[in-house]
């Protein structure tokens, strides 16, 4: 293979499969919910059958993506870790509107912004898992005061908004960046998309081959 298109390793077969689980998980999640969130939007409890059946599976699919993207995130977090260099590459967010990339400072594993919507993501799906609790009902409902579980449905209301405006972002970075998507379909990028946008990253792996 000619130099430049080598293929270097991105994720493995545990991590793509956690990753696609929180994904289907996170569809569903979002569908049933905002089929509950407004009457516009209803007809998307047909997908589960009934509005009643949405109600239901709602909270235990979001138990499942939680439980999923944490295990997720514990692979991943270390490489997450937010430097000096991350915050310089979030500074020159025009710049990576504009793609000139050859402005940004080299980016590891994850550039400024991925670690950026990672950890907004990491917050917003924790909040939604104890507001979601806080009013689950007929199980946790009961043993929390009506005041508190009212703040919970409007706290999980805005967590949502959150997370869902983070994975747009997350899915329209994949898109816009050629060769992104590759990692979590085939595993692996290209020599060249490495050296692109994560030369730190691409560095280690060239250290890392030698050994």
């Amino acid at each position: 293979m000619k130099r430049g298109r080598r293929l270097l390793p991105r994720y493995d077969a545990a991590q793509r499969i956690n990753h696609w689980t929180v994904v289907i998980t996170f569809v569903l999640v979002a569908a049933s919910g905002l089929a509950l969130f407004h009457p516009s939007m209803y007809w998307l409890t047909q997908f589960f059958g009934s509005g009643t059946w949405a109600r239901i599976l709602h909270p235990f699919i979001g138990v499942v993506m939680f439980i999923s993207f944490i295990a997720l995130a514990v692979r991943l977090g270390r490489h997450n870790r937010m430097t000096p260099s991350d915050r310089q590459w979030l500074a020159k967010a025009a710049d990576v509107v504009s793609g000139r990339h050859e402005r940004l400072p080299p980016a590891g594993r994850y550039n400024g912004g991925q670690k950026l919507v990672f950890w907004i993501m990491v917050a917003a799906m924790s909040v939604l898992l104890f507001t979601g609790l806080a009013f689950w009902q007929p199980y946790f409902a009961p043993l929390v005061p009506v005041e508190l579980a009212r703040v919970a449905v409007v706290l999980h209301a805005l967590a949502a908004v959150v997370l869902l405006l983070s994975i747009i972002v997350h899915i329209y970075a994949a898109l816009w960046v050629r060769g992104t998507m590759r990692a979590m379909v085939r595993g692996d990028v290209t020599e060249v998309w490495a050296r692109k946008h994560h030369a730190l990253w691409y560095r280690q792996q060239l250290e890392g081959s030698k050994e």
